[in-house]
């Protein structure tokens, strides 16, 4: 890789430069800046071309980290530049110490360990790219693995539902049961009184017709 790959570097609260590097001379620096005013305040990752160069920006809670790099390099490298840039500087200044600094405060203590990193992606591409892959693959996963879980647990809903569902018919057909136990018992009731109503009518009949039979209670031999 060239030494002229990676050219420009900086990073940004909102649209205020607080420390940028670069060992070249171009109007790549004003490129730059007119692009950090469009960027979207979403976090995000961008890149502009122009003129055979990428100004490649990532943009994270309120940050924004760019590297102008030539169009051959592609587009992994820059952004793996990028995401050292950016842990490095949140594990410096991530107590506070750059929401309330002014343009170009950090150039001093930040600017050089720009160049740090930028020289290290220079140096080392092939294993810039290889780390460049594997987290766009592992970023692939969790893209998947998000899917999959918002899948799940619409499935988990559904599931719910339908546990709710079964809960509902379970108390239906326990009160069925009920309600089918209460009525063989009213049944059994009715039927029984009807058995006892046939009972005494046919003892009734069987004591009228002795008492015809016997003329009364006095029924004995002649």
């Amino acid at each position: 890789m060239g030494q002229q790959s990676l050219i420009y570097s900086f990073v940004a609260r909102g649209t205020v430069v607080l420390a940028e590097y670069t060992e070249f001379k171009g109007n790549f620096t004003s490129i730059a800046a007119q692009c950090l005013q469009k960027l979207p305040a979403s976090n995000n990752k961008f890149t502009y071309n122009c003129d055979n160069h990428t100004f490649n920006y990532l943009v994270e809670d309120g940050f924004a980290y760019c590297v102008v790099a030539d169009e051959s390099v592609g587009r992994q490298v820059p952004m793996a530049f990028l995401e050292r840039v950016k842990e490095d500087f949140k594990r410096r200044y991530g107590g506070g110490r750059a929401d309330t600094a002014v343009a170009n405060s950090l150039n001093r203590d930040f600017g050089s360990k720009l160049k740090e990193h930028m020289q290290y992606c220079i140096d080392h591409p092939e294993e810039i790219s290889k780390l460049a892959k594997v987290k766009a693959q592992v970023s692939e996963v969790k893209g998947v693995m998000m899917d999959n879980i918002e899948k799940v647990l619409d499935r988990g809903e559904k599931i719910e539902l339908l546990v709710d569902k079964t809960e509902n018919l379970r108390f239906q057909a326990q009160d069925f049961q009920k309600k089918g136990t209460d009525l063989r018992r009213k049944m059994w009731f009715q039927n029984m009184k009807v058995k006892l109503i046939v009972l005494g009518i046919v003892v009734a009949l069987i004591l009228i017709i002795v008492l015809s039979i016997c003329h009364g209670f006095n029924c004995s031999k002649k």
